[in-house]
This record gives C-alpha cells, structure tokens and sequence, in this order.
C-alpha cells in the first residue's frame, strides 16, 4: 500500500530543494573570468562590471589630446599580455576621461594621465614608473604574496632582485611569519615583505647584523639599509616600519613628495646649490647619520640647480647663503633655527647638531612658505602652458574691454605698478608639482 506525502511536509522541504538546486546550478555555471591579455576600453556602461569580475585592474584615465598620454598607451599594450599571465592576472583597461566626463568626476580624475589599480573593486593611486618592463615589475607587487618565506641565500638575493628600487624591503632574518602578516597586510601597498629562515653568515654580514631575530628594512635605489633587534611586538614593529618606509635622507622631487604626504612627522630639510657635488654627498651623508638618532622627523634635501621653484618658497636660490637648513611642516610654514642660518664647510656635523639642539630648544623663527604647500604641489593641475595660454587670454579680454571704453589716460602710482606687476607675475608662476598637460 502506497503511503502518500503529507502536503505540510512537501511545503516545508520545498524551499530547501530549491535552494540546493540552485546551489548546484551557481557551481555548475561558475566559469573563471576571461583572461584579458589586450588593453580593454571601459565607457559608463561596463566599467563597474569589469573591476567587478577581475580582481585587479589597471586603468589608465587618459585624454586623446595628451602627449604623456600618448606615450604611454604603447606601454600599456606591451604590457598587458605580460600581466595577464600572472599567477593573479591583472587587467589593463583604459577610459577616454575627456569624453567620460562623469565617470572621471566619479573617480576623483584630476589630470592626464590619472593611474589607479582596482583591487577587489577598491581604488589606489598609481604613481610608479611608466615603462612597460618597470610598470610590470612594479605593479606585480600588488598581487604577491603578504610576506613572501625565503630559505636560503640564493632565495633572498632572488627576492630582493625580484623586488627592484620602486619600494622599501623588510626582511625579518629569523621572524615567524604570523609576527609580520597583519602589518604587510596593511602596509603591502607600500613595502615588500618576507621572512628569511634558513641564511649563512655571508648574508649577516651583507646585511650587517649579528643577532638573530633582526629586521632589515632596505632601500635599494638609495643604497640605504637599517636593522632592528626588536622589540617585535605589534606596536613597536609598526613604528619601525612606518618609520623605514622612507630612506634616512630623501631627495625632495616631484615623485618623493607624493610620498611624504602620507607621512605626518614635520621635514628637516636640507637646501644645497647642487645635491649632485661630491662637497654636497658629504654632507648628505652626515645628515643620514643624523637622521637614524631623529627619527621622530624626516629629513630630506634639495639642489637649488635640481629645482629652484621649490627652494625658493624657503627663501633659497643662487644668491643664498648655502647649504642651509630648515624645518617644515609639509603645509604652509617652516621654521629656522636662530644662529643656524646656514652650515659651513668645516665640522658640518657638530652644526647640524646644533641646528637640531636649537629646533628642540625652540630657538627658531617662524616663516610662511612664498609657494604652494606640501598638497598644494601634488595637487596643482594646470601646466606651465595652459597658464600662459589663460594669461594671455586674460590680457586679450582686458585688453578689448580698455579700447571700448572711451576713459581717459590715468596713470598709476609706483606702488600700484609694481602691484600689478607682482600679482601678474604670481597668476603665470609655473609650480613644479603642475601635471605637465
């Protein structure tokens, strides 16, 4: 005899059926994504879905106009089928941000070209090397490993040749793993990190240390390293790699900059005429030495001959009295040291000693920088052309509205002429921090 299904119980198991099925069905259909070994070009209608489905996305904000631009979409499109053979393959896409207007908005593009990578969907500013083998081997470090494991000599000479100048090394000789993953995690965007097991005492000395456990931190476009014998809980060893993110003296460029926005500590700032001179590698080298006993401050150091738009804002060009150092906020003052003027040639050590004995001491003078600030350069936009082109504009228009009015002659004061000049001359200043289209 047939038994028959109660119509409650049908009810109830139902629903789980379908969800089981349809479990099933989302497994079965689940294909991995399409590898994309060309450069893709996104528009409003399939941005969102493409830095959905990849996990990585490079896109390149461009405008057809732009010269920069131009040069680097032939790099792009080497690099593109390179990329897409990563183990975790990262997607080249691009968006015409002059005819996508509103998307740029969305995406916070403020110049040409604008270079973000999309991980997971979630943005981070590009501002690494342009050519295609550099920009491979640079943006291979978003998708490595969070502490890579090395366990021979030969492993960390292939790391750290992997890893190349773009970023800080950490390597803790002797570490456990889980002592490092939550900080490379969080600071993995900007650092590479590994752990070294197994090493012979050739690498102790290359790395000069001789205790074990030991972080080295390692800036190889500086030829900078510095060790840490511990402590290694959290809080201390966040510290020291927040700290070694930066080489012990840095040379302020346009690039160096965009990094120094991300550290809050105040710049020791060193004004030389050229930071390229043997004279001036030697006191460079005095305030690296300075620099590993101060590190609540980061010290940096420019050649008037590098880039005198940037030391002038501290009252420094060729008729100055140099080198000199200050202290700046990376906003809009600076202070120097009263009787630390400017540093000379004989015992540079002890002076520069002084200088911070006296900062400390607040024995300092308060100045306003003549120039943008420390954002102000990373976020000015137009470039030295278009200024010319609106100042010229400007005069066209002035021009015009004085020959149709039917006013006399006046004719100004010299204090209102030398006004007018200087505003005039302030609206054209080209800032080295300006994006060149």
């Amino acid at each position: 005899m047939k038994t028959r299904q109660s119509p409650l119980i049908l009810l109830k198991t139902t629903p789980l059926l379908l969800l089981l099925l349809s479990i099933i069905s989302s497994a079965e259909s689940t294909t991995p994504p399409e590898k994309i070994n060309t450069v893709l070009e996104l528009d409003d209608s399939n941005f969102d879905s493409t830095i959905s489905t990849y996990d990585y996305v490079f896109v390149d904000f461009y405008a057809p106009w732009c010269g920069h631009c131009k040069r680097l979409a032939p790099e792009l499109d080497v690099a593109a089928p390179i990329l897409a053979e990563l183990k975790k393959p990262i997607v080249i896409a691009k968006v015409n941000a002059d005819k996508y207007t509103r998307l740029a908005r969305k995406h916070e593009v403020d110049g040409f070209p604008t270079l973000k990578i999309y991980m997971h969907g979630v943005p981070t500013d590009y501002y690494g090397p342009r050519k295609a083998e550099l920009l491979v081997r640079f943006l291979r470090k978003f998708v490595a490993p969070d502490v890579t494991i090395l366990n021979s000599d030969s492993a960390i000479r292939e790391f750290v040749e992997e890893a190349g100048t773009h970023f800080p090394i950490f390597i803790g000789f002797g570490l456990n793993e889980t002592v490092m993953s939550n900080l490379a995690i969080k600071y993995k965007k900007k650092a590479w990190f590994s752990v070294a097991s197994d090493f012979s005492d050739d690498v102790m000395v290359q790395y000069d240390f001789d205790k074990i456990p030991t972080l080295v931190s390692i800036h190889p476009s500086y030829n900078d390293h510095t060790v840490s014998y511990g402590p290694f809980e959290e809080e201390f060893l966040e510290e020291f790699i927040t700290q070694n993110l930066l080489p012990l003296a840095v040379p302020i460029n346009y690039e160096t900059l965009k990094v120094l926005k991300d550290d809050h500590r105040k710049i020791a700032l060193t004004i030389l005429e050229d930071d390229s001179e043997e004279k001036s590698q030697k006191l460079i080298k005095m305030v690296k030495a300075a620099a590993s006993a101060n590190r609540d401050l980061v010290f940096g150091y420019v050649g008037v001959k590098q880039w005198e738009e940037f030391t002038e804002t501290f009252g420094a060009n060729k008729e100055t009295k140099l080198p000199k150092m200050i202290v700046w906020d990376g906003d809009e003052e600076y202070h120097s040291v009263i009787g630390s003027e400017s540093i000379e040639e004989e015992d540079q050590g002890s002076q520069i000693s002084q200088f911070l004995a006296g900062y400390r001491e607040g024995r300092t003078e308060r100045n306003r920088v003549s120039g943008p600030s420390l954002m102000g350069y990373i976020n000015s936009l137009i470039g030295v052309k278009t200024v010319y082109i609106i100042v010229f504009l400007v005069a066209m228009l002035m021009f015009f509205q004085h020959i149709t009015k039917e006013e006399p002659l006046r004719v100004g004061t010299r204090d209102q002429a030398e006004h007018a000049t200087s505003s005039e001359a302030e609206s054209s200043d080209y800032r080295p921090g300006d994006k060149q289209e």
